[in-house]
Parts: structure tokens; sequence; C-alpha cells
């Protein structure tokens, strides 16, 4: 019951703290995400991406 009083006391008292909750969260989680499904790809695609095989076709001068 503690623990229930404190998070409503830190998040949801007031709407202004908890908007800001939700956008840092979702901010937080979009970031988050997009980062490790760039990781996933990247990681599923090695060798088949530009980024590794540009070498072979171009020509530092």
């Amino acid at each position: 019951m503690a623990l229930s009083n404190t998070i409503y006391n830190a998040v949801f008292k007031r709407n202004s703290v908890f908007v800001t909750t939700i956008f840092i969260g979702a901010f937080a989680f979009g970031i988050g995400f997009d980062t490790g499904v760039q990781k996933f790809w990247d990681s599923y695609n090695k060798g088949k991406q530009w980024k590794d095989i540009r070498h072979k076709y171009v020509q530092e001068s």
C-alpha cells in the first residue's frame, strides 16, 4: 500500500507531472525501440547492406 501511495503522490497526483512523465516515457521508449530494431536489422543483414560492401565498388581517390 505504501508503494502505491508513493507512486500516486509522485506521478499521478498532479496532471502536469503525469503528462510530463508520459511524454518522457514515450520519447525514451521510441529511442530505445528504434535503436534495438536498428541493431537487430544490422545483425540480421550483415554483409548485405551498402555500408558492408561499399569498399568493393567505391574507390577512394
